[in-house]
């Protein structure tokens, strides 16, 4: 646990945080050097084909050990709030390096898309004075989030000079805003019936049950369940989600054939095929499309609901923050000129506060996103998208929020299940200069304020105030 020796590599030195900053029992030491980029490590062991736990010997090998972290054992949001509590306590007795390390440092964390997802709504919980940036490791099997922001799809090594590259990219890399997106998701109890309401273990990091709702609330009834999250790249519902949850299901169920990167995408794709993704599947009737499951409204502008319509052919829905889906693939495109005029789209920025709504028939109309300017078919693009379900064609529907499924009950009878997505503030993520993920201001001709403002109506302010990482994210 010795802190780092500057001869042994003067370029780590940059990225090294002391040993006394995480263990307020030792010692206080005083450095003369500065790291240029101190960094916290989160890797989720379970990733990347079990890659994981290689890459966290590599981390503390190279770094402190106190500063390299296994999110299969230490949740983030209480590390991050016992360092940034023993931070704050050393700058404020006067620790000229903890000052610099509030303002200097990153979040690195290693995993597939919830991950990411994960550590992104406890940095948002946490509601720091500077929230650190974060950079995304691809581990996973869609790595969606890194590749956005310029990181690849794949694992970019394990052993000591892959990672040392890596950290060199993080230093010269720039710091991006993005938009947060606020789910929230209510739901009757049922007191009989196979119907009940899912267990909040049972559903993605992103989001958890909580009990207590304003009373101005318009949802607020007796014998509800809610739910609240968040996300960053994308909330999706149907086939797309269904297909998903079959291969989560089964990685969960058989881990020790899920270690190879490449071999899990291929598997995913055998799913697709088998769960009727490619072809109307005779086994899953109530995965033929979404209009015969979900009501479906959106507001452009604040305070104005309209319905949208969704064509009988739709068997996914995809609500898109980030220009990655499903392994890379844009699903929003860039609308031509004549269609930004007349359909009133813009391309897809990552702060405008507007998310891209797309739809999918099949698996065989996905794959136009492999041809130069292929897309789906543009639904609308929405600060607040509201999807109202009732008894209908179906007893379950699949959805999904950053990579991470569930199958979720439908109502019975009169009840409903309503599902809210909402604009909230932006965080702080690390891209390369030669990212896909644009900025509004990345352009010379900036839209008009009436499509770029992130505003978001004080409806729900009770909820949105946390994403509801901090406390019930459990692996």
């Amino acid at each position: 646990m010795d802190d780092f020796n500057p001869e042994k590599d003067e370029f780590l030195k940059e990225f090294y945080i002391p040993s006394y900053v995480f263990l307020p029992e030792l010692p206080t030491s005083h450095p003369s050097f500065v790291p240029s980029c101190p960094v916290v490590v989160f890797i989720n062991t379970k990733s990347g084909g079990q890659l994981g736990s290689a890459l966290l010997v590599t981390y503390c090998n190279l770094l402190n050990k106190l500063q390299v972290f296994n999110l299969k054992e230490e949740a983030p949001n209480k590390v991050l709030h016992k360092l940034y509590g023993n931070l704050e306590k050393l700058k404020s007795n006067g620790d000229h390096l903890a000052a610099e390390i509030l303002n200097r440092l990153r979040l690195i964390v290693a995993g597939g898309d919830g991950t990411a997802s994960w550590l992104l709504g406890v940095v948002c919980d946490l509601k720091l004075a500077r929230p650190p940036p974060i950079i995304t490791v691809p581990l996973g099997t869609g790595n969606n989030i890194p590749f956005s922001f310029g990181w690849g799809m794949r694992n970019p090594g394990i052993d000591c000079q892959s990672v040392k590259s890596f950290l060199e990219q993080v230093m010269k890399a720039r710091e991006m805003k993005i938009d947060s997106w606020h789910i929230i998701m209510r739901m009757r109890v049922r007191k009989e019936g196979s119907c009940d309401p899912i267990l909040p273990l049972e559903l993605p990091h992103a989001m958890h049950a909580f009990q207590h709702v304003s009373e101005s609330d318009s949802l607020n009834m007796e014998g509800h369940l809610t739910f609240r999250g968040g996300f960053w790249n994308y909330f999706s519902i149907g086939m797309d989600a269904q297909v998903s949850y079959a291969f989560h299901h089964k990685r969960k169920k058989y881990p020790e054939k899920f270690k190879n990167q490449l071999a899990n995408q291929r598997t995913y794709l055998k799913l697709g095929c088998t769960q009727g993704w490619f072809c109307t599947s005779l086994f899953h009737p109530t995965s033929r499309n979404i209009a015969c499951l979900a009501k479906v409204k959106i507001m452009k502008k604040t305070g104005h609901w309209e319905k949208l319509h969704v064509p009988n052919s739709i068997r996914s829905i995809v609500c898109l923050n980030l220009p990655s889906f499903s392994g890379g693939l844009n699903p929003w495109g860039t609308p031509d000129k004549g269609k930004q005029r007349d359909r009133d789209l813009t391309p897809p920025f990552v702060d405008d506060g507007l998310l891209e709504v797309v739809g999918f028939k099949d698996g065989w109309h996905g794959l136009v996103l492999l041809a130069p300017g292929g897309h789906g078919t543009r639904l609308a693009q929405a600060r607040r998208i509201q999807f109202k379900f009732r008894k209908g064609a179906g007893d379950h529907a699949y959805m999904r929020i950053d990579g991470e499924p569930w199958k979720q009950p439908l109502p019975q009878d009169k009840d409903e299940v309503v599902v809210e997505i909402s604009h909230l503030g932006q965080v702080s993520i690390i891209a390369t200069d030669d990212c896909v993920a644009k900025s509004v201001y990345d352009v010379s001709t900036q839209p008009d304020e009436e499509s770029t403002s992130g505003d978001s109506d004080n409806s729900y302010s009770e909820e949105r105030k946390n994403f509801g990482a901090a406390d019930a994210f459990r692996y």
